[in-house]
């Protein structure tokens, strides 16, 4: 939305008394918009701060769902809830290399319980598998976009994520079968214009 010059005055001439109620009262309305401020002016904790302290948030919120990799779907559900937790680390903190190491943390937490998601069938664990498999190209395409400076960092979760790949037989022929090049988990690897390539893959049907 578009704010005319009109209204802009208008603001401008509300007294600070006003203006700190106005502000108070849409803070309210938006946590995430009193979290995010509240960051930026006041907190002593910094992002890196916010950043360990979410990946010891994320080891332990995997391993209570683990409980509950037999019921998949509910499982699922315990797991959007992490990711929704990544995504408002980052937009409180605008963290875009937690964006990526922490979601890629995220997916090497899940895959360290691979010798209980392979006692499942395979159309069971389906839908977190492509899940997962859309999470690694998202990442993917976070780290193409970040400071060549950050590539060594992520590089270990993404040896981390090829190790944990090899052992999962069954995850690992579906990243195959949905175009994803293990290659490609080295910052270095990922192709130029890497989106493209995604939006070709996903065009085809893949990643579903």
């Amino acid at each position: 939305m578009e704010y005319s010059k009109e209204f802009k005055q208008a603001l401008s001439e509300f007294s600070p008394s006003e203006k700190d109620k106005l502000i108070f009262r849409l803070l309210k309305k938006d946590k995430l918009l009193s979290k995010k401020l509240y960051f930026e002016l006041i907190d002593l904790e910094t992002v890196d701060d916010k950043r360990d302290a979410m990946e010891e948030i994320i080891r332990e919120k995997v391993t209570l769902a683990s409980k509950y990799i037999a019921n998949q779907k509910y499982f699922l559900v315990l797991i959007r809830k992490i990711s929704a937790e990544i995504t408002e680390h980052v937009k409180i903190t605008t963290d875009k290399f937690g964006d990526v190491s922490l979601n890629l943390f995220l997916i090497n937490e899940i895959l360290e319980h691979n010798e209980k998601l392979g006692t499942q069938r395979f159309d069971n664990v389906y839908k977190l598998y492509i899940y997962l498999i859309n999470k690694i190209f998202k990442a993917l395409i976070l780290t193409k976009k970040l400071d060549e400076d950050y590539w060594m960092e992520i590089d270990k979760f993404l040896e981390n994520l090829n190790e944990k790949i090899d052992g999962n037989i069954y995850f690992q022929k579906l990243c195959i079968n949905n175009g994803l090049d293990f290659n490609w988990l080295k910052s270095e690897n990922i192709p130029e214009h890497f989106e493209l390539i995604v939006k070709g893959i996903k065009s085809e049907g893949f990643s579903r």
